[in-house]
């Protein structure tokens, strides 16, 4: 394989490298008849990004040498980030890009040629070749959201940096509403502030969804994939359909694609119905007596239909199924039977009654019982008068 990248195509190159590091990271490395495949997922499998670059994005580009298996690289993202870790200096000293497998030492070769003949080479060493791929077809979604990049940029600004996940949703006259989502189990401090921004329908170019719709998904994933729509000034195309399904966000040009597939929360947010939605959040099911802890909601929807298929490169399985998604350390959801006895003994599970229970993350999802605020403090009772004896 041997890709050449010259002029302000080097500078694209790298904001791609930034958008995928958002995600995941290992970045998988494909040369395809269609163009360098740039993927990544993150450690629980709830988001996927892909950048695919057309031949045409190249001043030359070699797939394969001639009699060679394809190429199917992993390394790691901090590797590769940073050659491109300075998007002014790509900018400023960088004439051409060069980047090419030394299949004798197993090394991706990255030659960055710079003015006044300054020529910087990086060798990164290469991880067990696997080939990563996606499953998900955005004409399936029924709701469909475009718009110019900067517009969305623009309209994600006032969110606070360390805000995890952001509501989507359609109000009344078809305005689109983003908000910042607030977990009911959050602090005081926490909801001290509630982020809201209304756009018009009259700035998209595309508005297909019914009004009261809305979805909550990761802010940090879709703020880099904005950053580089609005650096190249490309459209954004938002495909969703209910709570709970992945939403895809995707961008197209004659050179390059992109897809970010993001998982969704699969429950409504708790103050949806401030966002003037039409229709109520439906309450929980009930739950019976005995039953076993529900499992987690967003391992329940239907993201199965999107899972991401593992493929090697020996050739003796077509694809594998990853593992179920994980839960980060300390918020494991109970897995003896000594523990789901003590859950379902807990004095205040009544039977018949909705499950006090609740989706607490997006992504790192535990159920955990909602703490109940302690009582009133206790009435003061007046002093002995100094005439009583």
């Amino acid at each position: 394989m041997k890709c050449l990248v010259t002029g302000g195509n080097v500078k694209v190159l790298g904001k791609a490298v930034h958008s995928l590091s958002r995600v995941g990271e290992e970045l998988y490395l494909e040369p395809l008849e269609d163009g360098l495949s740039l993927r990544t997922v993150n450690s629980s499998r709830s988001a996927y990004a892909c950048f695919l670059f057309a031949p045409l994005f190249f001043q030359l580009y070699q797939a394969a040498t001639p009699g060679q298996d394809p190429l199917r690289c992993k390394i790691l993202m901090k590797s590769f980030l940073s050659v491109f870790r300075s998007l002014a200096m790509l900018e400023k000293t960088v004439e051409k890009c060069c980047i090419s497998v030394n299949g004798r030492s197993s090394r991706l070769v990255v030659q960055l040629l710079c003015r006044y003949g300054v020529r910087k080479t990086h060798n990164l060493s290469l991880q067990d070749c696997e080939s990563l791929q996606a499953v998900f077809d955005p004409a399936s979604c029924p709701h469909l959201l475009r718009a110019p990049a900067k517009v969305l940029g623009e309209a994600v600004l006032p969110f606070p940096p360390a805000l995890a996940e952001v509501t989507l949703g359609i109000g009344h006259g078809h305005r689109v509403i983003l908000r910042s989502y607030q977990e009911e189990e959050a602090d005081s401090a926490t909801k001290a502030m509630v982020t809201e921004i209304s756009i018009g329908q009259e700035d998209f170019q595309q508005l297909q969804a019914e009004e009261g719709v809305a979805i909550t998904f990761c802010l940090k994933e879709f703020r880099g994939l904005l950053s580089f729509a609005e650096s190249a000034n490309l459209s954004l195309s938002i495909h969703f359909d209910a709570p709970g399904r992945p939403a895809i966000f995707a961008i197209k040009d004659s050179l390059l694609d992109g897809h970010f597939v993001l998982a969704t929360l699969s429950e409504p947010a708790p103050n949806s119905q401030d966002l003037h939605f039409p229709e109520p959040c439906r309450p929980a099911p009930p739950r019976q007596a005995h039953s076993a802890p529900q499992l987690d909601d967003f391992a329940n929807d239907d993201i199965d239909s999107y899972m991401i298929a593992m493929e090697t490169t020996v050739g003796t399985e077509s694809s594998r199924t990853l593992p179920p998604i994980s839960l980060s350390p300390g918020l494991q959801r109970p897995c003896s039977s000594e523990e789901e006895e003590e859950e379902e003994a807990e004095p205040s599970t009544v039977p018949g009654t909705p499950p006090p229970k609740k989706f607490r993350s997006l992504f790192f999802g535990s159920i955990l019982a909602p703490t109940h605020s302690p009582l009133g403090p206790s009435p003061v009772l007046a002093e002995d008068s100094e005439g009583e004896g």
